[in-house]
């Protein structure tokens, strides 16, 4: 199911729309780097082309890091 998310990026709130199976992805992500989520989708952000929307971001880097752990 998609649900929005809001969160605090570069000092104002923002909403997205993601799947609850990336979202849950997500907080593994950051787990396993030691790192709040928040700050990790806030690198993720940072990182993206500012044309492409963030909950695409979001899915494309859980996609990818994902496909890191099988190799």
């Amino acid at each position: 199911m998609i649900r929005k998310h809001s969160v605090s990026l570069h000092g104002h709130r923002t909403s997205l729309s993601l799947e609850d199976e990336f979202w849950e992805e997500l907080r593994r992500m950051a787990a396993e780097r030691g790192m709040p989520l928040a700050a990790l989708i806030a690198e993720i952000d940072r990182s993206r082309d500012p044309n492409d929307n963030l909950s695409s971001a979001l899915r494309l880097s859980v996609l990818a890091w994902l496909k890191a752990q099988i190799r």
